[in-house]
């Protein structure tokens, strides 16, 4: 135990310098629609095969060629949400052991920082006439159903992560602006995403637009968010309609406690760090709704997934069937799971494997994590949202358990 601390705090701080370094400012897998040179070329723009050709051409290169093609390093919302829930539990850590200041800033520097991305990450809300505050991406990307989401188009995921994150800011500064900005989202989630009925429920679309209406971990952080809310405004039709995506999503559950991504011929996979989503979405619902009806099927997906993504030697598999591609998403998620479903201390072997074994593989002593480990190539671009923003996030939540 004592020597995972030490690599924690050691792999923390170094990933804390780098971000902080960089301003928060990144690349990102998939924001090659936002180089300046695919935009100076006639017509491309227009074509959806040349976008997609330029998307994914960009996220599997393992040579980042976004400085040669002007890809400029911007904010992400996403990225920004991420940081704040990682220095609010910063904050709350070094509150309670004054010890880490050196390692990691004294209580007044966090506080600081804390109201600094709070303010910036309301200011980076989705333009456009929306029931309540939402958040989407800094570029333009294609779903593999072949949708396009023009740059800043609010998703569900972003939205949760980013109006829980404010919340959580509000616990700490007491600030009123964040706490209504946060709970305004739960009108989004009830008025502007639309529903697909399934078995006795419905799922939540990913996002406004029509097309993307089949993804489990997407309805349940809608859930998850429309939970947050309703402890702090107790909405009952909030909790009517997160159960009611409950309710459908545990009915997709697979009997051995699977879930696939969507329901869609090209959504069918199983993979490590959305099954740990839909289980924060589900874990979320029963704590703040007090309803444990579900509880089951929290417990069936929980055992599929801490028994079906990790190796003995603590290396993370990206899909249940295969290893490769290893994905930064995936050690990050179980850190989080661990500390929402409160099994931290019981799976803290596992945990610190999977740590040993990712600052080992995938930190460079520059401090950064890198993307992905494919075998033969790896892509160690510096993404910031995906790798960085997210293992900071991550490790904040095993920092959290040490302190307890």
């Amino acid at each position: 135990m004592e020597k995972a601390n030490v690599l924690l705090y050691a792999s923390l701080a170094r990933v804390k310098a780098y971000c902080e370094r960089q301003h928060f400012k990144g690349w990102d897998p998939y924001d090659g629609l936002n180089s300046r040179v695919f935009h100076a070329i006639p017509f491309a723009h227009r074509s959806a095969f040349l976008r997609l050709c330029v998307i994914q051409g960009f996220k599997r290169c393992p040579v980042n060629l976004r400085p040669l093609l002007l890809v400029p390093k911007v904010y992400n919302a996403k990225a920004i949400a991420l940081f704040l829930q990682g220095y609010c539990n910063l904050y709350k850590s070094v509150t309670k052991n004054g010890n880490l200041a050196d390692k990691l800033g004294t209580a007044g520097q966090l506080l600081d920082q804390v109201n600094a991305l709070a303010k910036l990450l309301i200011s980076l809300r989705s333009p456009g006439d929306y029931h309540g505050a939402c958040w989407g991406y800094s570029f333009e990307w294609q779903a593999r159903t072949g949708l396009d989401f023009p740059k800043h188009t609010p998703t569900v995921v972003v939205t949760n992560f980013a109006a829980t994150a404010l919340m959580e800011a509000y616990e700490i500064t007491h600030e009123q602006q964040y706490l209504d900005v946060a709970l305004s989202a739960g009108e989004f989630v009830m008025h502007d995403l639309h529903r697909m009925p399934y078995k006795d429920g419905f799922l939540f679309s990913y996002s406004p637009l029509k097309g993307n209406d089949t993804v489990f971990n997407a309805s349940l952080l809608g859930s998850r968010l429309l939970s947050y809310c309703y402890r702090y405004n107790g909405n009952e039709q909030y909790r009517q309609a997160a159960e009611a995506s409950v309710r459908a999503c545990c009915a997709g559950q697979r009997e051995d406690g699977a879930w696939i991504y969507g329901m869609e011929s090209v959504q069918t996979w199983v993979d490590s760090f959305h099954t740990g989503y839909d289980l924060d979405g589900l874990v979320a619902y029963e704590e703040l709704t007090g309803d444990t009806k579900y509880h089951a099927y929290l417990e069936k997906g929980f055992n599929y997934y801490v028994s079906r993504f990790f190796e003995d030697d603590g290396c993370p598999k990206y899909y249940d069937n295969r290893k490769y591609p290893i994905d930064i998403h995936c050690p990050g998620q179980l850190f989080v799971t661990l500390s929402r479903m409160h099994r931290f201390e019981q799976y803290q072997d596992l945990a610190s494997k999977v740590l040993a074994w990712t600052v080992s593989n995938m930190q460079s002593p520059r401090g950064y994590f890198y993307y992905q480990l494919k075998k033969g190539i790896n892509t160690r671009i510096p993404y910031m949202r995906w790798s960085n923003a997210f293992m900071f996030y991550a490790l904040s939540y095993y920092l959290i358990f040490t302190e307890r």
